[in-house]
């Protein structure tokens, strides 16, 4: 039985820097969708997200030579892509600029209900997925991105600790007093 062998990221992108732009093409799609995700959590607009990625593998692409094998791979890009997201937010908060967001006709179709369906669970868990992200946004800065990182993406504390060049302890401190800061704000939805 042939067994399909998934290459590592690290031996993605050191065919990469050896010329392979197909082992690039794999981790673009490998990373582009957990990526656009971590980058939303901070700008909470999904065209600038995008744009943010485009432009982190973009970094990847002309600077693929700079990375080392001291770090994983996801590591390093998550670094790219955070750093970029907090450029984006300073510049935002230098210019202090509002956009009105207006939905077009096709954004807002009709699905039918199932009528077997929770619809007031339903309802409920997407007020509350709504209220759980504005209050992650209203945390301070280096709350907001521990958070984004572990509970959102899901990654480890280890990998936090490398992303952000802090100390393990610190990190899960700061994971501990977001997620204490967040059952403080968000007490109100238990009762």
């Amino acid at each position: 039985m042939n067994e399909i062998v998934r290459k590592t990221d690290e031996q993605l992108i050191a065919e990469f820097q050896g010329g392979d732009e197909l082992a690039f093409v794999e981790l673009v799609d490998r990373y582009k969708d957990r990526l656009i995700n971590f980058v939303y959590r901070f700008l909470n607009d999904m065209t600038d997200a995008e744009d943010l990625v485009q432009e982190t593998f973009l970094k990847v692409y002309k600077k693929k030579h700079a990375y080392r094998e001291i770090a994983k791979f996801s590591t390093w890009i998550y670094t790219i892509a955070g750093n970029l997201a907090r450029s984006e937010l300073r510049k935002r908060k230098r210019r202090k600029t509002y956009t009105m967001s207006s939905l077009s006709f096709e954004d807002n179709e009709f699905t039918p209900v199932d009528p077997d369906m929770d619809t007031e669970g339903v309802v409920f868990n997407s007020y509350a997925g709504e209220e759980i992200m504005k209050a992650i946004k209203q945390l301070p800065e280096p709350f907001k991105t521990i958070i984004i990182l572990r509970d959102i993406q899901e990654l480890s504390y280890e990998d936090i600790s490398t992303i952000l060049d802090i100390p393990m302890g610190t990190v899960k401190s700061r994971v501990n007093r977001a997620r204490l800061k967040l059952q403080e704000t968000l007490s109100y939805l238990r009762e």
